[in-house]
């Protein structure tokens, strides 16, 4: 909505010396969003007068009309004599009155005005139309101004020239402030002055009915007025404020008839339409449309009509889209003398859904769609008659048609403490009381107060509404900031500090967090080589996509991630490691078609939730991670390490060690991984996940660097999260020894290092495999693998018998187990 500040002056008592701007911070800081405000008419320098067209000499010999005139401005020129001004436009005559910028002067854009010799002849200044002074979009011509409009004065002053234009954005709630009236009503509340509501207009005599009307669904329309005027003279045209008034809100000057119907849509809030009555037969009736019906619009569309549309209609059928635009048939043009002027109350559901199911969105319908004020029709009507009379020469016809369906008045019980309630700040019911009633409403009661809501405000609904009026007209900026206050033992769940855990530790692991959108699609599971039969490619399809590319819910987190590394590395980053947190969507086999409809008149019981919760997907948490490149950079320290499959082990074993579980890894054969370079990943016998290096196919087809490796597991799968005990830290010294064990090239070194650890026992602090050798000396088809054990006692300094028994306990269990042989023996 644009409001030019002159128009909202006329019915608010602004103090003097309140810019637009000015009041711009007042309405935002009442809860109105004002985008921008325009100062029109700021980069026009004068000076720019009236003048009066004396001679006019037509120039010939140029391949266009050119016009060598003699203005008289009065004494604006400094000297009283004539001005010769050189113009190409044709629409004026002699003794017209025009506007005319002097040397010196300056019009919009920057356009510089000065004394200059052209087409033979000295031209002073420049005769302007309405875009040159940026008040309109018509260049057909030169303004004529008024034959009384007196010669020299300001132009500027007359026209209105300069303005402040306040650009507000409403939202869907605030539907009065599309309009001047509900603006000024705002502004007038914020500086605490009087306002002057502008539909306070005197209702014509007499009740007669003007012409036949009726309302035919009652669900759709609840309040039908006609007014009709007659002997209005089509060539009147508009006065040339009104012009420049329409032109600043965003509305297109047309003619009078229309231009007033604007006019006052504009300054009230209430959309109105006007027919030609002669084209008119018949009773006006407000109902659904039936089977086969068809409208031709004003846009010159013929529209084929759904049941749910809501019509105007006369015996010839409809006539109009309720609320949303006028039909052809019935139109005003320059011929109309006779005009019924419609104002109505339409349902705002009805209209909204009818403009949509059209695609036709006008104003009226964007004012319908958000509330507009029931009582207003009478009113609107009646000034608009009265404009149309004034401007047009027409007559009032006596009477008016008015056709309503009761409406019950709502009231709102709401305690006068509950703005306090939800502010957080003392409100007296004064204060309460006051504010609701600036807002239009009528409050009675005591601590428990009755609200009625103005007509005007079909958004305030129950107590939480008003509480809004009171804390906003009371100022935002009143509530105090402080911090929540904790409430103890509502902290972060054991489930939500492992998620934190997982994400602390990849990071300090040197891996880089992302966040993908959920979705996916079929293509990348094809590109990730999953087998057919793979429960990962049985994906929930979104009803309402935000890519029809990407239509389906992940069921694996590596396709969102691998995307992200290709773009990494496409923009030059190719040492990258990068890891995501996120829940997947496995569709469930016994899941019920479709989720269950609860009733609306009552909360869901809890086997209604259960309903739910049965027909939801399961959404297991993981965690995943990528790498590719260099793991450690190279320098002028040397080569650096490339990361690989042992780096994506070591990543999952990052995220068991926060949940307490140390992993067994085993060789498999997994898709989206290297056949060779795959290992399945388990806590205890329970399966968790997979990590390794990904096969060359998934890499070509994803576009990433060979080699690249990747892990993804179920934290779910771990067990149950626990709270971090820190471990208890021995004073006494750690016994190191070291055992090379030789075993079929065949035996993972998991097993060995199980073996050992189980044999160990209790003083075992910690193993690491730091050497594997396959050669000549340990045999075909055989390796030696060499670990490091650390002793250490919580209680003692460990004997050097104590860590050989300890040892030899160990190598014997790996012996048994595995059938390691200790090297050298």
């Amino acid at each position: 909505m644009r409001a030019p500040l002159s128009w909202l002056r006329e019915y608010v008592e602004l103090p003097e010396g309140i810019t637009g701007r000015d009041l711009a911070a007042k309405l935002i800081d009442a809860g109105l969003e004002v985008e921008t405000v325009e100062r029109a008419g700021a980069d026009v320098v004068g000076p720019l007068v009236v003048g009066e067209v004396l001679t006019i000499e037509e120039l010939t010999g140029f391949k266009k009309p050119i016009r060598f005139c003699t203005v008289d401005v009065g004494d604006a020129n400094g000297t009283g004599e004539p001005q010769q001004i050189i113009c190409g436009a044709t629409n004026f005559a002699v003794g017209d009155h025009v506007v005319v910028i002097l040397p010196g002067g300056e019009l919009p854009g920057g356009f510089k005005i000065g004394a200059r010799k052209t087409y033979g002849h000295m031209s002073e200044g420049m005769i302007c139309s309405v875009r040159e002074l940026a008040i309109g979009d018509d260049h057909d011509g030169i303004l004529v101004l008024p034959p009384d409009t007196a010669v020299g004065a300001d132009a500027m002053e007359l026209l209105g020239l300069r303005d402040d234009v306040l650009d507000i954005a409403v939202t869907p709630d605030r539907g009065y402030a599309l309009s001047i009236r509900g603006i000024a009503r705002e502004a007038a509340t914020a500086y605490g002055v009087p306002f002057h509501d502008p539909a306070e207009v005197e209702l014509p005599d007499g009740s007669d009915e003007v012409y036949p009307a009726s309302i035919g669904d009652a669900s759709g329309c609840d309040r039908f007025v006609l007014r009709e005027v007659r002997g209005f003279d089509p060539s009147a045209e508009t006065p040339l404020r009104m012009r420049v008034r329409l032109f600043r809100a965003g509305v297109r000057p047309v003619s009078l008839a229309v231009d007033v119907a604007n006019y006052v849509m504009l300054e009230l809030g209430q959309p109105l339409h006007t027919f030609d009555r002669a084209k008119l037969t018949g009773p006006i009736v407000v109902r659904r449309a039936a089977a086969g019906e068809r409208l031709e619009t004003l846009d010159h569309v013929e529209r084929e009509l759904d049941a749910e549309d809501l019509l105007i209609t006369d015996a010839s059928g409809p006539v109009g889209l309720a609320g949303t635009m006028g039909g052809l048939s019935t139109e005003i043009d320059e011929k109309s003398s006779d005009i019924v002027i419609e104002a109505a109350h339409f349902d705002e559901v009805a209209v909204a859904r009818m403009a949509r199911r059209h695609k036709l969105h006008s104003e009226a319908s964007y004012r319908f769609e958000r509330g507009v004020d029931r009582e207003l029709p009478l009113y609107a009507s009646a000034r608009a008659a009265r404009l149309l009379a004034e401007l047009g020469g027409a007559e009032i016809v006596p009477g008016v048609t008015h056709a309503e369906t009761a409406v019950e008045p709502r009231t709102i019980t709401m305690s006068a403490g509950h703005p306090a309630k939800v502010a957080g700040v003392a409100y007296d019911r004064g204060t309460v009381v006051r504010r609701l009633e600036q807002v239009g409403c009528a409050v009675a009661g005591g601590d428990e107060l009755t609200v009625t809501p103005p007509s005007w405000r079909p958004d305030l609904g129950d107590p939480n509404d008003l509480a809004e009026e009171v804390i906003r007209l009371e100022g935002y900026d009143g509530i105090p900031s402080r911090a929540p206050r904790p409430v103890a033992g509502r902290g972060l769940t054991t489930d939500q500090r492992l998620r934190r855990r997982i994400g602390r530790a990849l990071a300090g692991a040197g891996y880089v967090e992302v966040l993908n959108f959920p979705f996916t699609s079929g293509k990348d599971a094809d590109d990730l080589q999953l087998p057919k039969d793979d429960a990962r490619r049985a994906a929930l399809r979104l009803a309402n996509p935000l890519s029809e590319d990407e239509p389906l819910l992940r069921t694996t987190l590596l396709p969102g991630l691998l995307k992200a590394l290709a773009r990494n590395v496409g923009r030059g980053f190719g040492d990258v490691a990068l890891y995501e947190t996120g829940r997947v969507f496995r569709p469930r086999p016994d899941a019920p078609e479709g989720a269950p409809r609860l009733p609306v008149d009552r909360a869901p019981s809890a086997e209604d939730i259960a309903s739910i919760d049965a027909a939801l997907p399961d959404q297991p948490f993981r965690v995943a991670a990528v790498l590719s490149g260099e793991r450690a950079p190279s320098g002028w320290w040397g080569r650096g390490e490339a990361a690989v499959w042992a780096d994506a082990v070591e990543a999952a074993r990052t995220v068991a060690r926060e949940a307490g579980v140390e992993l067994t890894v085993k060789a498999d054969r997994h898709a989206p991984w290297h056949p060779g370079r795959c290992a399945a990943l388990y806590a205890g016998d329970t399966l968790v996940g997979h990590a390794g290096e990904l096969h060359p196919r998934v890499v070509k087809a994803f576009g990433l660097p060979a080699r690249t490796c990747a892990m993804e597991l179920e934290v779910r799968a771990l067990g149950e999260p626990r709270d971090v005990r820190a471990p208890h830290v021995s004073a006494y010294p750690v016994a190191t020894q070291d055992v090379a064990l030789t075993v079929d090239a065949g035996v993972p070194a998991a097993d060995v290092a199980s073996a050992l650890r189980d044999g160990a026992g209790d003083l075992l602090e910690s193993l690491r495999l730091f050497d594997v050798y396959t050669g000549e000396q340990v045999g075909e088809g055989r390796k030696s693998l060499a670990y490091t054990l650390r002793f250490r006692a919580t209680d003692r300094t460990l004997t050097a018998e104590e860590a050989s028994e300890a040892r030899d306990a160990a190598v014997a269990v790996a012996a048994e187990r595995t059938g390691a042989v200790l090297r050298g023996a």
